[in-house]
């Protein structure tokens, strides 16, 4: 019996949570990529298959205020730019992807800033 890698065991449970959760341009899919250093969030129209507005640790808006870009606070500040521009460009509503990641840490902390901003899951 093998076992998995922990990026298998995300990988799998993404494929998993894919199976459900669908963008549209109505309600369009808020995905989330964790890594060890950055944290980065997109909102994308399956659809379309085009992405409608992205916000990362990487971005310069927020480079230079973070003291860690692996922080919950740095998620914060991702989740709260994300939902700033999403409603920019006329989304109020979007379907959380948290990409296989447990829902706990970074990854709650970006969605729990998205909604504190105006974004309804």
């Amino acid at each position: 019996m093998s076992t998995l890698s922990r990026k298998q065991q995300t990988q799998k449970r993404h494929r998993r949570l894919r199976r459900h959760l669908n963008g549209t341009s109505d309600r369009p899919r808020l995905a989330v990529f964790r890594s060890n250093n950055h944290i980065y969030a997109q909102v994308i129209d399956d659809a379309a298959q085009a992405t409608l507005c992205a916000a990362s640790t990487l971005d310069k808006d927020l480079r230079s205020s973070l003291e860690s870009s692996a922080s919950c606070d740095a998620s914060v500040a991702v989740g709260q730019l994300l939902a700033t521009r999403a409603i920019a460009k006329g989304i109020q509503q979007v379907v959380f992807d948290r990409g296989g990641n447990l829902y706990h840490g970074r990854v709650k902390a970006l969605a729990d800033a998205a909604r504190e901003a105006g974004l309804q899951f």
